[in-house]
């Protein structure tokens, strides 16, 4: 523990709270260099979020985080903040994840608020806020399987196999690109939405990678959770509960039908992505704890795809060359009956 850094951490939250009679608890980490601390004083919390500037720069997620709380969304406020010592104090949100509020009984009327305020996010305009979620993003997004996944299980395309594969990819990233754009959050998930003592609006996190991009990206994110599961006909139905939210203009030449298309294409892309990810953190970075959830996302991909016939030669690849070495190594999805 570099004790330089604890003196400055407790000079400046002096100078901030006006009292020194405060008590800093360190909560654990994650995988970034950041760290966070509750703070207490008297009866009151806050969050600090510590980043030293050398390792990590808290500039763009200060600019999100004000540009959201400006607009509407239900973000930390920040309280103070110094971004030359790598210093924010954030509201104090608790400790109560959505992830750990979901069963049959309650995930629809939790789904339904969340659907609110995406719709609400996507109102906003973020044009020169944030970067397009581009073509070339989302195909380099899509390689993370073909650079990943596939080296992984020995797996060398043909000639041919590499140009089906380029193929479907471009046919996935021109469906995302020919959807409404509107602000995504890109981790919209039941871990990244908390329950605010109190308050009906979720609290909403981890937002600073946001971009312009498909009004179904974040839909997907939270109803088809690379760690929950729900029942296939339940997602259509809140597919439909979204589409109903939809301002007019999002829904012209664009019947529920094409809406579930939409989100469905913009699923496989990201299912795609998943899997590149999950073998990469275990691959380069030595985290294993995502390839439990591998098999799972690898089911999503196989089911949500049968319904679309310009995708059948990418997946018949999947099923002949991929799925006998993905089940060897990483285990078989068994669906929950």
């Amino acid at each position: 523990m570099n004790t330089q850094r604890e003196q400055l951490i407790q000079t400046w939250i002096t100078s901030v709270l006006g009292s020194d009679q405060f008590e800093t608890h360190f909560l654990a980490g994650d995988a970034s260099f950041r760290r966070y601390a509750r703070i207490k004083l008297n009866n009151k919390t806050f969050m600090l979020m510590d980043a030293p500037p050398e390792k990590e720069d808290c500039g763009p997620f200060v600019t999100i985080d004000e540009f959201f709380d400006k607009n509407g969304v239900r973000v930390p406020h920040i309280i103070a903040k110094d971004l030359e010592l790598g210093f924010l104090l954030l509201e104090d949100f608790g400790d109560v994840l959505l992830s750990t509020l979901l069963n049959e009984q309650t995930v629809d009327a939790y789904y339904a608020q969340s659907f609110k305020q995406l719709i609400q996010l996507q109102a906003i305009d973020g044009t020169n806020h944030f970067p397009n979620y581009s073509y070339e993003k989302l195909i380099s997004e899509m390689e993370l399987l073909t650079d990943w996944m596939l080296p992984s299980l020995h797996i060398q395309p043909t000639a041919e196999e590499s140009a089906l594969i380029k193929r479907s990819f471009a046919i996935l990233a021109n469906a995302a690109l020919a959807q409404p754009q509107v602000i995504v959050h890109r981790d919209f998930h039941s871990r990244n939405l908390m329950k605010i003592e109190g308050e009906t609006d979720l609290g909403v996190i981890d937002f600073q990678d946001a971009v312009i991009g498909a009004d179904t990206y974040d839909l997907i994110s939270i109803t088809r959770d690379a760690y929950v599961q729900w029942n296939a006909e339940r997602v259509y139905t809140w597919f439909k509960t979204f589409y109903d939210l939809l301002p007019e203009s999002s829904k012209q030449d664009r019947d529920f039908e094409q809406f579930k298309k939409d989100a469905d294409m913009m699923a496989i892309q990201r299912h795609i992505k998943i899997l590149g990810i999950f073998v990469r953190l275990f691959e380069r970075d030595g985290k294993s704890g995502y390839l439990k959830d591998l098999p799972r996302v690898m089911w999503y991909l196989l089911e949500e795809s049968k319904l679309y016939v310009e995708l059948q030669p990418f997946m018949q690849f999947i099923q002949a060359k991929v799925m006998p070495k993905f089940e060897a190594k990483y285990g078989r999805y068994e669906v929950a009956a």
